[in-house]
């Protein structure tokens, strides 16, 4: 059956019988296209991807400008010389395991530009990487025009940032914007910086590529949910993600409290949507174009509901590829120099064109690249297929280097309640002392005053938020760069304490112990005793998360994983 995208529809009237064998055409033989009242041609035909590139490349280079900007406002902090992880020491570890080389090997576990900068100022390295990657998002955002070298370099410029990121890039959306980037690649003439490259037609196997990547990321959340947490078989997950998710915003507040049925209605809306609309793809455009709605109606509605990264942003683009022109007609103006009027021109060409346009070198050389793409995509997707036909299936796992095919998956388990670590301070010479006041340190956006109003954030995001929450669950054991921030807390470092909205000691002398206390929180009930005095979580004491520490308490941790100690103000006597 051949896809109906790649037929053009032709217009009401325009069919007239020809002659074959050479015989002349007349002007009435020729197809035309359906025009207004005003002379004007009326609609876009269906089948050509012209203003499907635009809308997807612009859609890509916003969430490349996010990521960067996130990168560039906390990276420094994060893996930068003396950041929570530093990559310099992750790199020199590589390193080191393939016996000081960075030769093929090295470039191939991690790759990344990192290998080819001077070490010596790694924070100039990743603000260099971040601001070329902003210029150049930006720049495709702004106009629409791309090229292959243009959307190559931001691709590489992000996996470096990856591939050094360590436990703060560890997450599915990263390598879901390296596979969306790297089929950006090859939307793009190779040289041209055109919105309207008429001699590179967008190609079917890119497209293909992309509604492939939204089929397993869609199939791939929905049956690790039904193979993993009973909640999403039984349907009552949907009673807790609200109050559990990692970073909720003020609209979940809400959504917490809505009725019984609404959470069951909700729990088999998302199994629709993700077991069963998928399959949508294959069905024909009108099935494929319902897809598309569908999809970005959930994605909406969870960018509504949660502060979950960019992950949503970014899973609107693959799903624009659902969409041909005659759909997305609608975004565009219909001036006559629009983009709009452009594209009815190139399809009137292609419309009364009686013999086929020749092929020169450049089109079979792109079209060659193409075919290789595609063998490229169903080569690696093999694992991938394999994996989410597994009943043992793994989620958010790269099987290659570049993260070119990958697999996905969300809440796969979903915490039946929210515990969260405060980190505290003290200036009283002794922690145990019962007069001895600590005072709580503030992030950005995760749950700890009950009073603060959660936050909304999205699609912006703030890692070590999100790496708090995973704490929460585990112990500090298990996450060292936690006792690594509680000392530069304990100095007064300017570095992280810009990742904090909060620093309870500004102004003043740094604290002179650091405790962790774990918390058990909830939604407070709209309209109750503890709303009405501006609550918006009510919490418990748990426990102690870490004890009191000291900053020469951590010295020999500090110096074992070759951390520099952080330096306390001159004026601090301990």
């Amino acid at each position: 059956m051949r896809p109906d995208s790649l037929v053009m529809a032709a217009p009401e009237g325009s069919l007239r019988k020809r002659k074959v064998g050479g015989a002349e055409h007349s002007p009435a033989s020729q197809p035309s296209l359906a025009r207004d009242p005003a002379d004007s041609p009326a609609r876009l035909h269906t089948g050509t991807f012209w203003l499907t590139r635009i809308v997807l490349l612009r859609a890509l280079a916003f969430i490349y400008f996010v990521a960067f900007l996130v990168a560039f406002n906390q990276n420094k902090a994060l893996i930068g010389d003396r950041g929570l992880l530093p990559c310099k020491l992750y790199l020199k570890n590589v390193q080191e395991y393939f016996q000081g080389s960075t030769g093929w090997t090295a470039w191939t576990y991690a790759p990344t530009v990192m290998w080819l900068l001077d070490w010596s100022d790694m924070n100039f390295n990743l603000d260099l990487i971040a601001l070329l990657g902003l210029g150049l998002s930006s720049f495709v955002l702004v106009t629409g025009c791309a090229n292959m070298i243009l959307m190559t370099a931001l691709w590489a410029l992000y996996m470096s940032l990856v591939n050094v990121g360590q436990i703060w890039y560890s997450f599915g959306w990263e390598s879901q914007l390296l596979e969306t980037g790297f089929l950006g690649i090859f939307l793009s003439p190779l040289w041209t910086l055109s919105r309207l490259p008429k001699n590179t037609p967008t190609s079917q196997i890119v497209l293909w590529g992309f509604r492939w990547l939204i089929f397993r990321i869609m199939l791939g959340a929905g049956l690790i949910k039904v193979r993993g947490d009973k909640c999403w078989l039984d349907l009552t997950c949907m009673d807790f993600h609200y109050e559990t998710q990692p970073v909720p915003n003020p609209i979940a507040y809400y959504l917490h409290r809505s009725p019984w049925w609404f959470h069951r209605f909700e729990t088999l809306s998302n199994h629709f949507v993700e077991l069963l609309v998928p399959f949508f793809l294959f069905l024909g455009r009108r099935m494929r174009i319902l897809h598309g709605v569908l999809q970005i109606l959930f994605q909406v509605i969870l960018i509504i509901s949660g502060n979950l990264s960019f992950l949503n942003w970014l899973t609107i683009v693959p799903s624009l590829a659902c969409f041909d022109d005659a759909a997305l007609g609608f975004l565009f103006p219909s001036g006559p120099q629009g983009l709009k009027k452009q594209v009815l021109e190139i399809q009137r060409e292609d419309t009364q064109r009686v013999q086929p346009k020749p092929r020169d070198r450049g089109c079979l050389v792109r079209q060659v690249v193409n075919i290789s793409l595609g063998i490229l995509v169903a080569w690696l997707s093999v694992p991938v297929v394999i994996n989410l036909l597994s009943s043992r299936q793994i989620m958010n796992t790269s099987f290659n280097p570049l993260r070119i095919v990958n697999t996905y998956g969300a809440f796969g388990s979903v915490t039946k309640e929210r515990t969260e670590v405060i980190l505290q301070g003290t200036v009283s010479p002794n922690a145990s002392a019962p007069d001895a006041v600590w005072e709580d340190y503030e992030f950005k956006c995760k749950p700890g005053d009950p009073w603060r109003q959660p936050c909304l954030i999205s699609p912006y995001h703030y890692r070590l938020d999100w790496l708090m929450w995973f704490a929460a669950f585990q112990t500090y054991e298990q996450n060292e760069w936690l006792l690594h921030l509680a000392g530069k807390l304990l100095a007064g470092d300017s570095e992280a304490l810009a990742l904090l909205a909060v620093n309870p000691f500004e102004g003043r002398t740094p604290p002179r112990w650091i405790r962790g206390e774990h918390y058990r929180y909830k939604f407070s009930l709209p309209g109750g005793q503890h709303a009405t005095q501006g609550k918006w979580w009510i919490r418990k004491r748990i426990g102690p998360y870490f004890p009191p520490l000291r900053l020469e308490d951590l010295k020999e941790y500090f110096k074992t994983r070759e951390w520099p100690l952080p330096e306390p103000p001159s004026r601090h006597t301990r």
